[in-house]
């Protein structure tokens, strides 16, 4: 399994599956990019922003939105919650997830608070260059959210402390 893949499964494993409503005017239409404003993810990642909608809605139905700064990559997602299996409505694919990336060797720290789960992963030596990563997600009855912050280096990693109000906020939106 490349590195790609193992983060994507983390913030999918995280983020379950979900659907959206914005309160503020999505950029393009895009759900994902009206969880939260360029001035509040700034305050939380430390640079200007500004939304990107992800180019189309994927397969899986998933709206993604993406901004950067000179440290820092965040991908917004939400998903519509299918009904899922009893596994995944018992955290079973956020559990995978975790296990899969400590066998790789990598240091994770998943924090609840409520409805919305946090989580960082510092990878192993070896997959470093791959980056480090704090994701927020919100579950709902109908739908999932998403905030992921990857850092090129470890001293840049937003903690969950400065990630987890943008998730409440995220929360509000949904």
């Amino acid at each position: 399994m490349s590195t790609r893949t193992f983060y994507r499964w983390i913030a999918l494993a995280l983020c379950a599956a979900a659907a959206v409503a914005g309160a503020q005017e999505p950029v393009g239409g895009n759900k994902a990019c009206a969880l939260v404003t360029p001035s509040e993810l700034e305050t939380a990642v430390g640079g200007k922003v500004s939304l990107s909608a992800g180019g189309g809605t994927p397969p899986n139905g998933a709206e993604i939105c993406r901004a950067e700064t000179a440290t820092v990559s965040v991908l917004l997602r939400v998903v519509k919650r299918s009904g899922g299996s009893d596994a995944d409505k018992k955290g079973g694919a956020e559990k995978a997830g975790i296990d899969m990336a400590r066998k790789m060797g990598a240091q994770v720290d998943v924090k609840t608070f409520g409805d919305i789960t946090c989580s960082t992963v510092v990878p192993p030596a070896d997959l470093a260059k791959y980056g480090f990563n704090t994701t927020c997600a919100i579950t709902t009855a109908t739908a999932v959210a998403a905030i992921e912050v990857t850092a090129k280096n470890q001293k840049d990693m937003v903690p969950i402390e400065r990630l987890r109000p943008l998730a409440e906020k995220m929360a509000t939106r949904l």
